[in-house]
């Protein structure tokens, strides 16, 4: 019997708030155990919590990048439960009235993943797993952090389309300023929900929960490992329990956590210390206006307005920072091929895992080291050697050039004036080279290498010779 998988997906994103949900304590990550804590987030007796109206912005936000329904009337929620490092024996969350609700996610193939709320919640604690002999202890650093769960609709079919799913959520979240989403340091984690049936059947199979995973790849192999096993089971004429499991990427394997708890588990009530909070049209259409602009929105505007190919947007919208690197120097030069070529070919080679563009080398430098070679200073070749000392020295190209004494190419105008010599001396070669200019270039730059010694930029020489030739 052939059997097909139903995924759901649980994504938690830490929101990019300096204070937490419901106190002022900071929200950072690295900070001494500890340390970031207040009688609020400690879950003290008596202390009571204070909204961040800066959370409730974001996840309104990041339901209108999702084209989610938006409640104008929303309530927190006591999600109760016992664990360590969740210090109050219970969770503010949502369930009843999120903020947003409904909303997709259109995959590359067309396909559209439904979403069927995002929550705005508070994160727990950690716990850190010392040793055998220290034990286990408890940083409440975290707890209190803002969280969004974006809970999708069962529809994704398949590991491949449950990592692209997540990674185009990250992107749209990194995008719009909601969230960092650093994977590594746990800013966006997913619990996956894995069931399979026999292909064709209608009714689901029984579900299965892996929590906290935070990778791409353990995502993927989460998924894959888990259909394989519910397969197994199934083919062996058993049946698959309804269970929470840990994934472990170490030793690709997941194992039995608990019994999984349905919402009555939970006993969900209205927590009576936080005011329902009331959204108008006013402040829906000025988050909507705050939004920037999206990587898939970027990508149109660098393909149709910068003309650029598809590759070279999908590169540059690689990261926020990259995409806004880009149209920074692309305000100050207006050559948006010559540096896409720049960012692409030369500083992405140069950029060291976590580094940004921004910090490898302005963007003033960029284009001053490209109007160098446009006005004929430096070649080509010089400025590649020139942007590795600009990189390494972080001082203008010009005074580098200057130091070493790099200065030395042909400008414009020299190039011109020695084609305009080549048309009188070779009108034979000119007429030629109306008629098929690729076939006498070659030629054209010799000419032009020869005159100036090697010392001028062949490109230049090529883009002015077919400016210069065709109107003699």
């Amino acid at each position: 019997m052939k059997f097909e998988a139903t995924i759901g997906l649980e994504i938690h994103a830490e929101l990019a708030t300096k204070t937490k949900t419901f106190c002022s304590c900071k929200n950072e990550f690295g900070a001494k155990p500890n340390t970031n804590v207040c009688p609020v987030c400690l879950g003290l007796y008596g202390a009571l919590p204070r909204l961040n109206k800066k959370a409730v912005e974001l996840a309104v936000k990041a339901g209108l990048c999702f084209e989610s329904k938006i409640n104008k009337l929303a309530y927190f929620e006591r999600k109760n439960y016992f664990y360590p490092d969740l210090s109050k024996g219970y969770q503010i969350s949502q369930l009843k009235m999120p903020f947003c609700v409904g909303g997709f996610v259109e995959l590359d193939s067309g396909k559209k993943v439904h979403l069927n709320r995002i929550q705005l919640e508070e994160d727990a604690g950690k716990l850190l797993h010392i040793s055998k002999t220290v034990g286990t202890k408890v940083d409440y650093n975290r707890g209190g952090t803002p969280l969004i769960e974006i809970v999708t609709e069962p529809e994704l079919c398949c590991a491949d389309e449950a990592v692209e799913f997540v990674q185009k959520v990250r992107e749209i979240l990194v995008f719009a300023g909601i969230a960092h989403c650093k994977m590594e340091q746990g800013g966006l984690r997913a619990d996956v929900n894995v069931s399979i049936r026999p292909v064709g059947a209608q009714e689901f199979g029984t579900k299965v929960e892996m929590k906290n995973i935070n990778s791409f790849r353990a995502i993927k192999r989460a998924i894959d490992f888990e259909i394989a096993r519910q397969t197994e089971i199934l083919q062996s004429g058993k049946l698959v329990e309804q269970e929470t499991r840990k994934w472990d990427d170490v030793k690709c394997k997941s194992f039995a956590m608990r019994n999984k708890e349905n919402s009555k588990d939970y006993r969900y009530f209205e927590d009576p210390d936080i005011m329902r909070v009331r959204l108008d049209e006013t402040d829906i259409s000025r988050f909507k206006a705050e939004l920037p602009m999206l990587a898939k929105e970027r990508r149109q505007m660098y393909e149709q307005k910068f003309g650029l190919s598809h590759y070279e947007a999908e590169r540059l919208t690689s990261s926020v920072e990259t995409a806004n690197f880009f149209e920074e120097c692309e305000q100050i030069l207006h050559s948006p091929k010559k540096l896409a070529s720049w960012i692409i070919v030369g500083l992405f080679s140069m950029l060291v895992e976590g580094q940004t563009l921004q910090e490898l080398i302005s963007p003033q430098h960029l284009c001053e080291l490209e109007n160098l070679v446009q006005d004929g200073k430096i070649t080509k070749n010089v400025a590649d050697t020139l942007l590795k000392k600009v990189v390494e020295q972080k001082q203008s190209p010009t005074s580098i050039a200057q130091k070493e004494s790099l200065l030395g190419g042909v400008s414009k105008e020299q190039i011109a004036n020695i084609l305009k010599e080549f048309a009188q001396e070779n009108p034979k070669a000119v007429q030629d080279f109306w008629a098929n200019p690729d076939k006498v270039i070659l030629f054209v730059v010799g000419y032009v290498k020869k005159k100036t010694q090697g010392k001028a930029d062949t490109e230049l020489v090529k883009v002015l010779a077919k400016q210069i030739l065709n109107k003699k």
